[in-house]
């Protein structure tokens, strides 16, 4: 089905609050809160505000990942923040992301200066200067690293943002953006397939934040995961990122930190709010119950 009608844009634009499709209620073209709401804060150093998006699962897998290596100031809270029900948009969320979009982090190593952090590639990079870990210090491997990061930060918003809102979420079916964003996003899986094929992991060798990065989105399109879009996109063609997909999956760090601040899918699957590591035992919604 195509757009049943033409459009023709305005001389100037203006806003119509009942467009936007399933996303209407929370998109708006200013900025700053719609509330007063401060955010909870809990007993270790490190805060997190986030969802279980492809963004949000970056962090928590990385800070699973650095308990894992042994780093123990590594501990964090993560809370929920509820986007579709605009949570984002409280004055205390805006206090640490003027972006209103998560991951957000608050260090409160120091409690007098707390460190805001938001955009989840900034944050991993942070993350991973603050430990010491997943980012190569030899320049050469740190340039490559950095190169991979920064295509997935450039390169999701296509895949998320184009291809996924009009395959999945417009309120119709637009053939041509549809068509122009498939196309982008295949293109996409070919470079990390080609890389793919010639290294065990972005960078190189070794398991970096470049991977941390990709896989909430790549290897979850890989495997199908992504959009009920993997027959569509043929995903299965990529067989070197399907490798590596499933290589990082069997990582107990990434599983655990898929599961943090997940509200879909199998109830053992999600754990709401992650504040010890004890959660992923006791406090998972099948434990729980759908009314925690």
């Amino acid at each position: 089905m195509t757009n049943p009608t033409p459009y023709t844009p305005p001389a100037v634009w203006q806003w119509n609050k009942g467009s936007g499709g399933r996303f209407a209620s929370i998109n708006r073209p200013v900025a700053g809160p719609t509330h007063d709401k401060e955010l909870p804060v809990g007993r270790h150093p490190l805060q997190l505000y986030s969802l279980g998006t492809p963004n949000g699962v970056k962090v928590t897998v990385m800070l699973e990942e650095l308990l894992a290596l042994g780093h123990a100031g590594a501990e964090y809270d993560a809370w929920l923040i509820r986007i579709h029900e605009g949570e984002q948009f409280g004055s205390g969320f805006v206090g640490v992301n003027p972006n209103s979009k998560i991951p957000a982090l608050l260090d409160r190593s120091d409690p007098d200066r707390p460190v805001r952090v938001f955009e989840s590639g900034a944050i991993l990079v942070y993350l991973a200067e603050k430990f010491g870990a997943l980012l190569p210090a030899e320049p050469a491997k740190r340039a490559e690293c950095l190169s991979w990061l920064f295509w997935q930060m450039g390169s999701a918003p296509f895949l998320g943002g184009g291809f996924g809102h009009f395959y999945a979420y417009a309120p119709f079916k637009i053939e041509y953006a549809i068509d122009r964003y498939a196309m982008e996003v295949k293109r996409q899986m070919d470079v990390l397939d080609r890389r793919l094929a010639e290294h065990e992991y972005l960078a190189g060798s070794d398991y970096t934040i470049a991977d941390i990065a990709a896989w909430p989105w790549y290897g979850a399109l890989a495997k199908g995961q992504l959009y009920e879009a993997g027959e569509f996109l043929q995903v299965r063609e990529y067989t070197h990122v399907v490798r590596w997909a499933d290589q990082i999956a069997r990582r107990p760090a990434a599983q655990r930190g898929r599961k943090v601040n997940r509200t879909f899918g199998a109830p053992e699957s999600q754990l709401h709010e992650r504040h010890d590591a004890s959660d992923f035992d006791m406090r998972t919604q099948d434990k729980l119950g759908p009314a925690a």
